[in-house]
């Protein structure tokens, strides 16, 4: 479903972009990514409106771990990447799990602001954004992905979730699309 409107209490949570993640062969150009989520960080912010930067450290411990532990990483690997400016008000979220709301107190965080809408971007679409959107979906916030600000490593995954799992969750649309709807509003 297309993005028609945007509450008035609205968030922007942007996914594991940071300088390991962003390392990775992705099916869209990660620069580009980074760039559109960099002009939607700028956009929320200047609208007094909050901004999450969620990273990664680590996985969840147990058997279906499968061996993909994260291991040793080296320094800077979990920095938010810089040209998203991240800015003191930021809130950020360090997590362990795919999803950002696991453990991490975003729920609470996000209610105690009154916000009732999320945009969701990031890497990895397949992941933690769409990790994120299902957590956010059940925590009974509304949500809207920026598609043209997210990718996957998996151009399948990428299409599987932006084609079939995201309508079920909420609206998608582009950078462009929900910052003119940002505008809008205080126009």
């Amino acid at each position: 479903m297309a993005v028609t409107t945007l509450d008035p209490k609205i968030a922007l949570i942007l996914i594991d972009l940071q300088n390991g993640i962003v390392a990775y062969p992705t099916v869209h150009p990660a620069g580009e990514v980074v760039q559109r989520a960099a002009a939607l960080a700028g956009a929320f912010r200047s609208h007094d409106l909050p901004v999450v930067l969620v990273n990664v450290t680590g996985g969840a411990p147990g058997r279906t771990d499968q061996g993909r532990s994260l291991g040793d990483l080296p320094a800077g690997w979990a920095d938010i990447v810089p040209e998203l400016n991240q800015q003191p008000q930021d809130h950020t979220v360090t997590k362990r799990t795919w999803g950002a709301f696991t453990g991490s107190g975003l729920d609470a965080h996000l209610k105690q602001l009154g916000v009732t809408q999320v945009v969701i971007a990031g890497v990895s679409t397949s992941i933690g954004v769409e990790s994120t959107a299902r957590q956010a979906y059940e925590h009974g916030f509304h949500v809207t992905l920026a598609v043209d600000a997210m990718t996957d490593t998996n151009l399948d995954a990428h299409i599987n979730s932006t084609t079939r799992i995201f309508p079920r969750l909420g609206e998608s649309g582009s950078t462009r699309e929900i910052i003119d709807l940002l505008d809008k509003r205080s126009a």
